[in-house]
């Protein structure tokens, strides 16, 4: 089993950075070749998505769920993965964001990838796209509300029904 980790700084307090995260089903807006996430129960996820050119499904299953902490989770089926997601809080506005992942790589063609750090790059890149995701989700909620200037950011994310996180 190989396994990353990575980290990045999002702008945005830990609840919204957390709530966004938990949204699994818009991980294919994000994470570069899963084409689906499907929420089975509060605990099991369906994945579809494609590897190294093949289309691949597996099940997980979330084995912790710490609000604002923490998510782990691991297969049940497909290759072998398991991994935690930690959210840290640096201040208010600002949550450093750290996934931790262990993975067996499978065939010929996903050892060379992890050999070369494919997988590894594959990581830092999905955290980079999840912080532009929501920079971009933030500005555009914020330019198309015309919200009233005396209502709090918070307020208007919480009046639409939506949570949205903020990163540079």
């Amino acid at each position: 089993m190989e396994t990353i980790e990575r980290s990045i700084e999002v702008e945005a307090p830990v609840e919204k950075v957390y709530n966004q995260w938990t949204h699994f089903e818009e991980f294919p807006r994000f994470m570069g070749g899963v084409e689906e996430v499907q929420l089975l129960d509060d605990r099991h996820l369906h994945w579809i998505a494609n590897i190294g050119g093949k289309r691949k499904e597996w099940d997980a299953e979330i084995v912790e769920l710490i609000p604002d902490d923490r998510i782990a989770w691991r297969s049940i089926s497909g290759a072998p993965n398991s991994g935690v997601v930690h959210f840290r809080s640096k201040d208010h506005e600002h949550t450093v964001l750290t996934v931790r992942m262990s993975y067996q790589p499978r065939g010929w063609v996903e050892n060379l990838g992890s050999s070369l750090g494919m997988f590894s790059r594959k990581i830092e890149a999905d955290l980079r796209s999840f912080k532009n995701f929501i920079q971009r989700r933030l500005t555009q909620t914020i330019s198309s509300r015309g919200r009233d200037p005396s209502q709090s950011i918070d307020e208007s994310y919480e009046n639409d029904g939506n949570e949205h996180v903020v990163d540079r």
